[in-house]
């Protein structure tokens, strides 16, 4: 482009170009022809009408065109050529020297205007730099174009490069948390009574999260935190671990190190750094009681006091052996009972949100075939055995 726009005016004038010339006198015809066709390709006509039929049948670099003429006027004219050939350009001839039309012809989109009778090299003057101009537009056109096209491109390309990371990640994701369940699934294969229970305990940590608001990626680490709260028993003994009757104190003191172990499993792991927490805080309880630092409140992280409620609805509607499920109902209430001691209201009150036929149908999606709690379990006898059951023997079916 700047090679064009610092051109001779003769380079210009030396390039052949399509031109309509355009008057109902012929001696005038005769003369731009004469003048133009010897470096252009000249087509003359002596009408407004018959110019159109010529410029439907192909496309014109220049149109030179007088203005009075009978029927449709050159003015007349220059807007048609405007309205479907707007890459043509238009130069005006009239023995009106009024500047008035002049300008009426360049609002309406002439490039030129010239008078007669005129100067030859004028119209030289003037058709080139009609020409060096519609050169000059439709090289930029071309450029526009191609930025388009090259923008269109690499648009493309990184539309494609986004969706393969896209894919590349989410397949990471996903390798990431099947390794995560099978680490679940591998603790879980220690204590065959609580099969399941770490799916259970993740899907009621979802369902909460997503009642009290929380967003994609803190679900996220919400889920992780739940899936490996107990990662720490591995370094348990199954000597305490799956003991069928109370712990001693001793066996407490060391079971409750779980926690500790889990966190220092879990530390360094930059996308496990939430759940980490989570797993550090999931033994707090509200009031402050719980361990391993006794923190209360706020200071439980929001995970590990959602993780609370939903480890504790599992273990009350869960089997044990020394006691059976007891109903979503009772839960509920127990929940109620322990709210602001044992469990953040806030995490309770969305609980109770949730109808209980809700929480029930979660737990049936988040159990395996043949592990499905038994409902019809609601004999006098049971429900009475179960509510008669101390505090502290309730609390060691989630304390575990």
């Amino acid at each position: 482009m700047t090679g064009l726009i610092g051109a001779p005016l003769n380079l210009i004038q030396k390039r052949a170009a399509k031109v309509l010339i355009i008057d109902d006198e012929p001696n005038v015809l005769s003369v731009l022809y004469s003048l133009l066709s010897t470096i252009h390709r000249c087509k003359t006509a002596t009408s407004a009408v018959e110019a159109l039929e010529y410029l439907r049948e192909e496309t014109y670099d220049l149109v030179l065109s007088d203005i009075m003429m009978p029927g449709m006027s050159g003015l007349e004219l220059l807007a048609e050529i405007t309205r479907f050939s707007r890459d043509t350009v238009v130069i005006l001839i009239s023995g009106n020297l009024n500047i008035q039309s002049a300008i009426e012809a360049m609002r309406r989109g002439a490039f030129d205007y010239v008078t007669k009778p005129f100067d030859l090299c004028d119209v030289e003057t003037a058709v080139a730099r009609a020409l060096r101009h519609q050169l000059l537009v439709k090289s930029n056109q071309q450029y526009e174009q191609h930025l388009e096209d090259l923008v269109g491109l690499r648009t493309n390309e990184l539309t494609i490069a986004n969706t393969n990371l896209n894919t590349t990640l989410e397949k990471l994701y996903l390798n990431y948390r099947a390794t995560l369940r099978a680490l679940a699934a591998a603790l879980e294969a220690r204590d065959v009574e609580t099969k399941g229970h770490s799916d259970r305990v993740v899907s009621y940590c979802v369902r909460l999260g997503k009642q009290i608001g929380l967003n994609h990626r803190e679900l996220i680490t919400l889920e992780h935190g739940a899936l490996l709260h107990d990662i720490g028993k591995i370094g348990v003994p199954d000597g305490i671990l799956l003991k069928r009757g109370a712990l001693t104190e001793d066996e407490w003191q060391y079971m409750r190190r779980h926690v500790e172990y889990g966190a220092q499993i879990l530390r360094g792991i930059d996308f496990l750094e939430g759940a980490s927490e989570i797993v550090a805080q999931h033994h707090e309880r509200y009031d402050g009681s719980g361990y391993p630092s006794r923190k209360e409140g706020d200071q439980i992280c929001l995970g590990a006091r959602i993780f609370a409620v939903a480890d504790a609805i599992d273990a009350m509607t869960s089997d044990r052996p020394y006691r059976t499920a007891r109903s979503f109902n009772d839960a509920a209430d127990e929940l109620i009972r322990c709210s602001g001691a044992h469990f953040d209201p806030l995490v309770v009150q969305a609980f109770t949100e949730v109808p209980l036929d809700g929480w029930q149908e979660i737990r049936q999606l988040s159990t395996e075939a043949g592990l499905i709690m038994k409902n019809a379990k609601t004999s006098v006898d049971i429900r009475n055995s179960v509510l008669t059951m101390s505090a502290d023997q309730i609390e060691e079916g989630w304390a575990r």
